[in-house]
């Protein structure tokens, strides 16, 4: 079963086709890069990128990226196999962004080169490989449960590709996004379901034009109420936005420490029902305050020192 505890708020496409965006990417702070050897990249660069690639996944990791990806070409395309072959080269391969996944084959697909590639290179005791399956299609909607169920051992998230799934159900995308209501719920929940650690919400294809911080906050805002816990980024300036509304707030984790504490308290003293600020806590209440310490401490958050400012906390 998938990891739960892998921190991907925002997830930052580099072309891999470019020297230059690969040696400024490691200069950045970002809890996911991905380097992309599908749509960034032209037909007549795809060879180039993917040795580009491989090479920069040879480097040792930077300080401050969590966690190195590659966007593959799709199955159905024809070049994944190339793609792996080579990406798969390098030991320090963790993650692997899988475009237009429409069904349980195509997973199985990447399990099979992965485990026959690694076998015959030795690899094995790098460990599991994970991958992010990207939504795009009608199709690809009407299947999550058989894509969510097909390689446990490797899908890690879901990721929404608003464009290409506007561009397959000839919609437009309007700045309210009501169009995507229904898909983004969707996936949301199948992600949720089968127990999946990321839920990727859609680009913000806008970056440098009047408003376009103020939108991709109400997206990140709006992603995040649905239950999302990260987006996708194609701009580096993106990114810090993405990750401070992706994690929890001050707040919010003051809020859920006292909640921890004053909970264990009532189990102490046999209170099955209690109240914190005049409103009372219930499981469900709890079991919230226990995911947001959890994911405040991934984040860096001061979880400890929290702690030991309300450690005297009692339930009402």
């Amino acid at each position: 079963m998938a990891a739960k505890n892998i921190l991907r708020r925002a997830v930052l496409y580099v072309p891999g086709s470019s020297q230059r965006f690969i040696d400024k990417s490691r200069t950045l702070t970002a809890d996911c890069i991905a380097y992309d050897l599908e749509d960034s990249v032209t037909p007549a660069k795809k060879a180039e990128a993917r040795t580009l690639v491989r090479k920069a996944l040879d480097q040792d990791s930077p300080p401050n990226i969590k966690e190195r990806a590659v966007r593959i070409n799709s199955v159905g395309s024809g070049l994944a196999l190339g793609d792996l072959e080579e990406v798969v080269k390098s030991p320090n391969l963790t993650t692997l962004v899988v475009p237009k996944v429409e069904s349980a084959s195509d997973l199985t697909f990447i399990s099979d080169v992965l485990a026959h590639s690694r076998s015959r290179d030795h690899l094995q005791e790098k460990g599991q490989i994970g991958v992010l399956a990207l939504i795009e299609s009608a199709k690809s909607l009407l299947n999550l449960p058989e894509i969510c169920r097909a390689a446990p051992h490797l899908l890690q998230g879901l990721v929404f590709a608003a464009e290409d799934f506007a561009l397959d159900m000839s919609i437009t995308r309007t700045p309210s996004l009501n169009e995507f209501i229904y898909a983004r719920q969707l996936i949301a929940t199948a992600a949720r379901a089968h127990n999946l650690p990321s839920t990727l919400d859609l680009v913000a294809t806008a970056f440098r034009g009047e408003g376009d911080e103020e939108a991709l906050v109400r997206e990140c805002e709006e992603g995040k109420r649905m239950g999302y816990n990260g987006k996708q980024c194609i701009h580096p300036s993106q990114v810090a936005t993405v990750q401070r509304i992706f994690s929890p707030s001050d707040k919010e984790v003051e809020w859920a420490v006292r909640i921890v504490i004053a909970q264990k308290r009532a189990e102490e003293m046999g209170k099955g029902a209690w109240s914190l600020d005049g409103k009372m806590i219930d499981k469900p209440v709890e079991g919230k305050a226990e995911r947001i310490v959890e994911k405040a401490a991934l984040c860096g958050m001061d979880v400890k020192g929290l702690k030991e400012k309300w450690k005297d906390q009692m339930p009402e």
